[in-house]
């Protein structure tokens, strides 16, 4: 296995909550109006130091989405998804964004958020942008 490359961000930055890595900056954020099956989920305009796994079709709350889940490149822990194409016309601003869950990141404060318990959406995705 070859050496792993990781970015350090400066300025205001959303962490891997296990291992700390950096991931996004939040001047990256498009939105913070996106919901996941644990809660809040901040959808950003660029992420880093991730990897990506199969991409799926996946129906979500504003239609069929075709997405990938991003794992952090350090810890390999599931941070999000990253919206590959978007189905319906009104949609195709997500297409090239990724999404991370507020419950698996830690905030520029160092603020973790946990689960939601009465949050059960069948598909995640934004209520309203």
């Amino acid at each position: 296995m070859g050496r792993l490359f990781v970015l350090t961000l400066e300025g205001k930055i959303y962490s891997c909550k296990h291992c700390g890595t950096h991931l996004a900056l939040s001047e990256n954020i498009v939105s913070k109006s996106f919901h996941c099956k644990h809660g809040k989920a901040y959808l950003f305009s660029k992420v880093v130091n991730v990897t990506s796994g199969e991409i799926e079709n996946r129906m979500m709350m504003t239609g069929m989405h075709t997405v990938a889940d991003i794992f952090c490149v350090c810890c390999g822990s599931i941070v999000g998804w990253k919206y590959e194409t978007a189905h319906e016309k009104s949609q195709k601003y997500k297409e090239g964004k990724s999404v991370l869950e507020r419950f698996k990141i830690t905030g520029p404060d160092g603020s973790h958020y946990w689960a939601s318990h009465d949050t059960h959406v069948a598909g995640s995705d934004a209520d309203d942008v």
